[in-house]
């Protein structure tokens, strides 16, 4: 059998706007002769002549935080309880069967920046791409983010998941979903105007807050998702075990198996 992977996942680089600024990645690279001194330090009376090619290693050193490049929040990321009243999950606590599942991916790339989602606009897309969802499969968002990885509005860009349309997939036993923005929720400049307006701070990251209703994980950043069809295909997308964190890396993939 035939098995064909797409990455759906970003880089984690130097100089790409990936995040806010106070929030981007730094990427330290050592290379082969850069390293040099600390091998000689491990062999007293070793030279550099003696070693293949004069060189060590290469290697890197980074500052990032748990929610630079492609990621899966954990549900104690969005608020310290889950399932109304549990303590909630950290990523090292996340469910391993939760990361590998069926894929369905909704195309949202036509709302305008900043739309928040409805659960109605999910039932539609449901109905337009022909797919009742069932217990634990990962739901995928494609918005009109995903082009602008790396542009100066990328972490401004595209809708985000209002707190119906988080519940709509939650009710119905999807644990696991993912977006190709910044943000599970609509991007906070939007959101910024609409508090300013309303003075509802019910606003303010709700699709993140319906952890507090039902746990779930979302993932944050994927990438390509517009090569994907709407289902047939695997996701997988194991978080990095980081003891009590609110998120770990991942390099989320999606298997098609023809």
């Amino acid at each position: 059998m035939a098995r064909k992977i797409i990455d759906i996942s970003v880089y984690l680089e130097n100089d790409v706007v990936s995040d806010p600024p106070i929030y981007r990645p730094k990427i330290e690279y050592i290379n082969h002769k850069m390293s040099v001194p600390e091998l000689l330090g491990f062999f007293p009376g070793l030279e550099q002549k003696d070693l293949p090619d004069e060189e060590a290693w290469a290697i890197e050193k980074i500052e990032l935080i748990t929610h630079n490049g492609t990621h899966l929040d954990a549900p104690y990321h969005f608020a310290s309880t889950m399932n109304g009243g549990e303590r909630a999950m950290t990523i090292d606590e996340v469910p391993l069967d939760w990361c590998f599942q069926p894929g369905v991916k909704l195309d949202f790339r036509h709302f305008d920046d900043g739309y928040v989602v409805t659960a109605a606009d999910v039932a539609a897309e449901l109905d337009r791409i022909g797919h009742v969802l069932s217990p634990l499969e990962i739901v995928v968002v494609n918005t009109a983010a995903g082009k602008r990885y790396g542009r100066d509005d990328y972490v401004t860009a595209g809708c985000g998941m209002g707190y119906d349309a988080t519940m709509y997939l939650l009710e119905r036993g999807v644990r696991l979903t993912g977006t190709d923005g910044w943000s599970w929720d609509a991007p906070f400049v939007h959101t910024r105007q609409r508090y300013e307006e309303t003075g509802d701070a019910g606003l303010i990251w709700e699709g993140h807050k319906a952890g507090r209703d039902i746990g779930y994980c979302h993932l944050e950043k994927l990438h390509n998702l517009e090569v994907l069809p709407a289902t047939g295909f695997m996701i997988s997308c194991f978080p990095v075990k980081i003891r009590g964190a609110s998120a770990g890396w991942t390099r989320a993939v999606a298997i098609f198996d023809n």
